[in-house]
């Protein structure tokens, strides 16, 4: 009986616990949902239902086009982090060259360098060489910041590559192209795929380098937002995020199901290997 207590107790409080957790987590952005339903303009209480918020919304060019900057910055960032980032990482792990420790260790100064640092280094640089601050600025700033961890996402996917594979290939006739657009990225690929969707999130909310780099006219959401904490955060600035949380939230939906239909397609496969 006293195990039983126990084992209950133990499920118990560790239930308790993750309930704590995930408000903890989610709680900030049930009230983000909540508050772009309000009508009140101050957002301290709620005091009604409205969807007028979404309507100015709809009409707030300025915030619109510092969502359309970020896009912009974050995607054109995130391809070029990632080829870059990808090529990187298939060289270091197939080859060994002089300097090769030196580079693996120069790649992780990015991450742990205090933004504020790297920040205005990239603002020192970019004033050395008369770089003009805008959207190209903060896109080369933030490609320098997300290589690294794409690198390294890439890496951790090659750990458990098998070089027979490619030399089979290339014993049957293909040359190095073949055998890397052919066998090793398709075979690397979700380390590829994930390495850029962290590069991509990273970037769409960086506020430090960008507030670094970038210029009059290129104002990013994040950046908007930290201009409006001085003055209110405006509620159509909620509505904006509500939208980005649920479009976030059908992503990660679609792509949990794409990877429970491969897991479920993987079991057939092996349990039809097994019948035979």
């Amino acid at each position: 009986m006293r195990k039983k207590r126990k084992a209950a107790a133990k499920k118990y409080t560790s239930r308790v616990f993750s309930a704590l957790v995930y408000l903890f987590l989610y709680a900030p952005i049930a009230v983000v949902i909540l508050f772009s339903f309000n009508t009140s303009r101050r957002n301290v209480l709620f005091e009604g239902f409205t969807l007028d918020w979404y309507k100015q919304m709809a009409t707030n060019h300025a915030l619109l086009e510092s969502f359309g900057n970020t896009l912009a910055v974050a995607g054109v960032s995130t391809l070029i982090a990632t080829v870059i980032g990808t090529l990187t990482a298939i060289a270091m792990f197939r080859y060994k060259f002089r300097g090769k420790t030196i580079i693996d260790l120069l790649l992780y100064i990015p991450v742990v360098i205090p933004e504020i640092v790297l920040g205005i280094a990239l603002l020192s640089v970019f004033s050395l060489v008369h770089v003009p601050l805008g959207l190209g600025s903060m896109i080369v700033a933030h490609v320098t910041f997300q290589i690294p961890f794409v690198v390294f996402t890439v890496r951790a996917r090659l750990s458990g590559f098998d070089r027979s594979i490619e030399e089979a290939a290339m014993d049957l006739g293909a040359n190095r192209v073949r055998v890397l657009t052919g066998i090793t990225i398709p075979i690397i690929a979700p380390g590829i795929v994930s390495g850029a969707v962290l590069a991509f999130t990273l970037s769409i909310d960086d506020i430090i380098i960008s507030f670094f780099t970038t210029g009059a006219r290129s104002t990013t959401f994040p950046l908007k937002i930290m201009e409006l904490v001085r003055s209110g955060v405006s509620p159509d600035v909620y509505a904006l995020s509500t939208i980005i949380i649920l479009a976030t939230f059908v992503v990660v939906l679609i792509s949990q199901i794409s990877v429970y239909k491969a897991n479920q397609r993987a079991l057939k496969s092996k349990y039809k290997e097994k019948q035979k």
